[in-house]
Order: C-alpha cells, then structure tokens, then sequence
C-alpha cells in the first residue's frame, strides 16, 4: 500500500470516528488486526457492537468505495470480528457490520454510512 493511500486511509478513519461521535456511538478500537483479517473501527452503538469498515475515496472516478467491500473483505472483517469478540468476551453480545464510504471531494467530504451493510461471512 502506497503512503498515499495509507494517509488517504487514516484521514478518512478520522473523519469517521468524528462523525460517529457526533451520532453518540463510542468507538471502543481503531485497527484492530489480527491473524485473519482488520476491523477498522470497533464501536457501541447503545447495546450493540458495530464493526465499522471505511473506505475512503479522493472523487468517484473508480466508483463509490463501498463497492471495495468485496465478499473476500467481508470474510476477512468478520474474522477479525469474531477474534475481537472472542478476546473481549463478547460472544453473545449483539453486533452488526456497517461500512463507511467517504468521498473527500476537495473541501467537503461526503460521507455515507451504510448500517447492517452484510451479514456475518465466514
């Protein structure tokens, strides 16, 4: 992965975690990795566990970057969920996986948060 992509990355997981603040989750974990795979965003939505993939785009020349999520992605991000609940304890907790697609377009970010973007993938 370039360092551009790498910066790219970790702003739009800034943004992220600032908008999901705003909507009162707490994030719980940022880049959790494991041997299976990577969470990027760990957070409580009221009682719920949400594990949170974001993909963030300059502009939409290569589409919405939702469309990364691939179903390898989602098999990978729910490895990494199930080691995450497992390591905490959490295994009967209930949790979701949302997708956070940003698209920084110069000054104002678009930011679209899909809630219960794909079922467990393992």
């Amino acid at each position: 992965m370039s360092l551009h992509n790498k910066k790219l990355g970790q702003e739009g997981e800034n943004l992220a975690a600032d908008y999901l603040g705003r909507l009162r989750y707490r994030v719980l974990e940022r880049n959790f990795r494991c041997k299976g795979g990577e969470v990027d965003i760990v957070a409580r939505d009221g009682k719920t566990l949400v594990f949170i993939e974001v993909k963030t785009r300059n502009n939409a020349a290569y589409g919405p970057p939702q469309l990364a999520v691939t179903p390898f992605k989602q098999h990978q991000i729910s490895k990494a969920a199930l080691t995450w609940l497992a390591k905490k304890q959490q295994l009967d907790a209930p949790a979701r996986f949302d997708v956070i697609a940003i698209t920084l377009n110069g000054q104002s970010p678009s930011i679209e948060h899909i809630i219960n973007a794909f079922e467990l993938a393992y």
